[in-house]
């Protein structure tokens, strides 16, 4: 090795090399740090996802349709097929979860299959015909075509920003029969073509519910009335297709 003597020169090399060899040695254990990490925090959120549609049975669920208490003859109209959930639209009911949720993130892929017409999805679900004999006491996120996104309150209720111009004159507020339940959404033309999927994502923390249309920010709601139930899915006079169905908790 050939040194060169020049004052502190030679010292300064070998301080170099050393850090220089430092370095690298720093940047192969960070890489793999990242690494590691990267898969427990990718393992971890996979743990922690549910899916609540399997893609083979309705074993987390069961079906409220009043149709079917008293005839025998009534189907019931949540099927699989093909993989998919189905809800055929008539007789119109609810496919509930077994369990409560609070403080999650929905995520659902759904189309029509047929003829486009009316369907929603309803969180913080308690007691069952609350409204009309039929809906549960719930907030619902339409999935009607066209109004995706909207909220219904179903005996329960929620505020929004700018609210008399998304729901009307205050007087008429209300969550039961012959009030105004609907309050609409911000956008048009979120939706996608028919006979296309769709991805919605409903995000409820404390008293705050959030609704995203294919990646559209679609309604903003707070000072909801409930923060915890269960989770339904509707079968109101369209049938629809659902490939996803999954829900990650969250920390408030």
């Amino acid at each position: 090795m050939i040194f060169i003597e020049y004052g502190g020169l030679q010292q300064d090399f070998i301080d170099y090399f050393a850090l220089f060899s430092i370095s690298k040695l720093t940047q192969k254990i960070m890489k793999k740090l990242i690494i590691i990490l990267t898969f427990l925090s990718t393992t971890i959120f996979a743990q922690k996802t549910i899916k609540l549609f399997n893609g083979k049975d309705l074993n987390n669920w069961f079906v409220d349709v009043p149709a079917m208490d008293n005839d025998p003859k009534a189907i019931n109209p949540f099927i699989i097929r093909n993989g998919l959930l189905v809800s055929l639209g008539e007789p119109q009911g609810h496919l509930i979860t077994k369990k409560n949720y609070e403080n999650y993130r929905l995520e659902i892929e759904y189309r029509f299959a047929g003829k486009p017409d009316n369907c929603g999805v309803l969180v913080h679900v308690s007691s069952l015909r609350a409204l009309y004999k039929q809906f549960p006491k719930s907030i619902e996120i339409q999935m009607m075509h066209e109004n995706a996104g909207d909220f219904w309150c179903i005996a329960e209720d929620i505020n929004v920003p700018e609210m008399e111009k998304r729901r009307g004159p205050k007087k008429n507020w209300g969550s039961v029969d012959g009030k105004e339940r609907r309050i609409k959404n911000l956008t048009d033309n979120s939706e996608k073509p028919l006979g296309a999927w769709n991805r919605m994502v409903v995000e409820c923390l404390g008293d705050k519910i959030k609704v995203w249309v294919n990646d559209d920010m679609v309604n903003d709601g707070f000072g909801a009335t409930v923060q915890k139930g269960q989770v339904a899915l509707q079968a109101e006079g369209s049938e629809v297709e659902f490939r996803k169905v999954e829900l990650t908790p969250l920390e408030k």
